[in-house]
């Protein structure tokens, strides 16, 4: 049994060249998909606090480790086989690369740039060029990249979640509406919300988000629901863990690389915005493209896949 450590607190999603000041609970979430290529083997994860109830349970972690002088010091000390960093962050990536391993995957700092392992050319690349993989014309979805990131091939592994959610189905659909403080672009508007409502409240029980500010009792409320209507958030990924039927909203971000495991619809703008995908967070534009998805389009696929 070998030692692994894997370093991934979501300061920065792991294809988006961007460093956030608030932690990508979603990111850290999907990364657990790589567990199941590390069920034999003993290992920790370095992560950030907050996202402790996204990993805490799970059988396939045997340590987690919070960022502290404390356990920063403590993980120094240390030899691994293996080091899987998925942080970009100059000062992460510079601790990182003085901890004793055997073999190094991910992020690394050299030549004053954080660069990585492309495993698609064989080539090293820039952190700073990672919206490659979401305008990549091949189309991967994100576990493919990030298993190629660690040398390993996908096959359909899914999300790991540790918490086993105490809530039994209570709702037909749950509004996960509420929207992450990086990527407020990625909203669908309230109001559409409020329409959407109106126009399927008499033939199913809707829930609005519950657990705002609270992990544990949000995934306890998406666990309580049949179908979840989701923005592309974190909520959109517990709902893949949760094995939940899913209506993914899209317009800014890169819906190509989301897979959601034949459970779920994905629905688009139907507006010729040649910038869709941007992948900003910011609107240029007068009319934000998630304006365009229109109420009655998501009734119709409430329908389909709660027939």
């Amino acid at each position: 049994m070998g030692k692994v450590l894997i370093v991934k607190g979501g300061y920065s999603e792991t294809l988006d060249k961007d460093i956030n000041k608030t932690p990508s609970l979603g990111d850290v979430l999907r990364t657990t998909v790589i567990l199941n290529y590390f069920k034999r083997e003993q290992v920790t994860w370095l992560v950030d606090a907050q996202a402790l109830p996204l990993l805490q349970g799970n059988p396939y972690i045997s340590r987690i480790l919070t960022f502290s002088s404390r356990t920063l010091h403590q993980v120094q000390k240390e030899h691994f086989d293996l080091i899987i960093n998925l942080e970009k962050t100059p000062s992460c990536c510079s601790f990182i690369d003085r901890i004793k391993s055997k073999k190094r995957l991910g992020f690394y700092y050299g030549k004053n740039k954080v660069l990585m392992q492309d495993y698609l050319s064989g080539k090293r690349i820039f952190a700073s060029d990672l919206d490659y993989y979401k305008n990549s014309p091949d189309g991967l979805y994100w576990q493919q990249v990030l298993a190629k990131i660690i040398g390993r091939k996908w096959r359909n592994e899914k999300y790991i979640l540790g918490y086993k959610p105490k809530t039994k189905i209570r709702y037909d659909i749950g509004f996960n509406w509420a929207i992450g403080k990086n990527w407020n672009n990625k909203a669908w508007p309230k109001r559409y919300w409020q329409q959407l409502e109106g126009l399927i409240k008499d033939k199913y029980s809707v829930s609005w988000q519950q657990g705002i500010g609270n992990l544990y009792r949000y995934i306890d409320w998406i666990n309580s629901c049949r179908l979840i209507i989701t923005n592309d958030s974190l909520g959109m990924h517990l709902s893949i863990a949760l094995k939940k039927k899913i209506i993914a909203l899209f317009g800014p971000s890169a819906s190509k690389e989301v897979y959601l495991y034949n459970r779920g619809i994905k629905i688009f703008p139907r507006v010729s915005y040649s910038c869709i995908p941007c992948l900003k967070k910011v609107c240029s534009r007068k009319r934000n493209c998630m304006e365009f998805i229109l109420p009655q389009e998501v009734k119709k696929r409430v329908e389909e896949l709660l027939s």
